[in-house]
């Protein structure tokens, strides 16, 4: 017979309600007697009731889950993390996939709001008024993106942008293309305009660095794969792409076309992801801390609880990784390592 509420308050010698408070409202019971209820009830094999405890404290201990496309190698990180960081809050989180679809996004946030307490969304491709309305639904944290008034965890891929572009201008790049993103995204917006204005500060009189844009594009391989032959038409001789994906399907693209990456095209992704090791070449890109994100996500969400007027931010560094992808462009003598 599975070991009850009163079994542990009986072997740990506290009352039932000291018992109910440890798992429902930590803070409210002193740490030392906390941890003695923990190892008993852990010894008994007891689980609270999750849906009765719901019932007493109008918690779920559940947390929703929204990103943009499960499929893209960006997100199997962050959501890792967050599901670690929230389990050992004794938490359980439910994860959606919007397909980049703003009203599957929209739909999703509806469809969860009274099954968690808080919902994670995760790049999401909606309008700032839209996900402002939603947040009086439910308490979100706004991950990847900017949305005034409410929290969110951002990776600094402004300064990520910078740092590519300046590498590829050190190594004599100046006709520098950008393979943007798709429509509705914050990141896109951010990098685009973090690239052409690195570009305005780089180069000297009469020998500027020019960042182009082409899009916007699928967030995908195909998106790089489709977008070669116009890359390769524009006559850039280095690319930043707005992902891993989309980079690694451009080089791709480009070597059906019998142009050779980095010998006549420099490429650079956004991310990090695993496959970008892995490319020949080896993918030159920006190191996006994903893992960090999840983490930071779902504890700034347990810390907003009920206060759906917390408006903080945690920004996180980016770090670019330079591998085979990138090399010395037509003026460039620079070493590509």
């Amino acid at each position: 017979m599975p070991a009850t509420i009163r079994d542990v308050a009986r072997a740990s010698g506290v009352h039932i309600s000291t018992v109910s408070r440890a798992f429902s409202a930590p803070q409210l019971v002193n740490p030392e007697t906390r941890s003695k209820v923990l190892e008993t009830a852990e010894k008994l094999g007891y689980r609270p009731n999750r849906a009765a405890r719901a019932l007493i404290t109008g918690r779920t201990h559940n947390i929703g889950l929204i990103v943009a496309d499960i499929a893209n190698p960006f997100f199997p990180p962050l959501i890792k993390a967050a599901e670690r960081e929230a389990r050992h809050r004794d938490y359980h989180v439910f994860v959606a996939d919007s397909n980049e679809d703003p009203a599957v996004e929209e739909e999703l946030v509806r469809a969860l709001a009274k099954q968690v307490d808080g919902i994670l969304l995760v790049s999401p491709r909606l309008a700032n008024s839209i996900i402002e309305g939603l947040s009086r639904e439910a308490a979100l944290v706004v991950v990847n993106r900017q949305v005034p008034g409410l929290p969110s965890v951002v990776m600094d891929v402004s300064q990520g942008a910078r740092s590519a572009i300046e590498h590829l201008a050190e190594l004599g790049h100046r006709s520098i293309g950008y393979l943007g993103g798709p429509r509705g995204s914050w990141t896109n917006r951010e990098i685009r305009r973090a690239a052409t204005a690195a570009a305005r500060t780089l180069g000297g009189p009469g020998d500027p660095v020019e960042v182009t844009a082409l899009g916007p594009n699928a967030p995908t391989g195909d998106g790089g794969l489709i977008a070669a032959e116009q890359v390769h038409r524009a006559g850039f001789t280095a690319v930043l792409a707005y992902n891993d994906l989309m980079a690694i399907g451009l080089i791709e693209g480009l070597a059906t076309l019998g142009v050779r990456v980095p010998q006549d095209v420099s490429v650079v992704g956004i991310d990090d992801i695993a496959l970008s090791r892995l490319t020949r070449p080896g993918l030159t890109t920006v190191a996006n801390p994903t893992a960090a994100a999840g983490r930071a996500a779902v504890d700034m969400l347990l810390q907003h609880g009920d206060d759906r007027r917390t408006t903080g931010q945690i920004t996180l560094a980016t770090e670019l990784v330079i591998r085979d992808s990138t090399g010395p462009g037509p003026q460039g003598n620079a070493d590509p390592g």
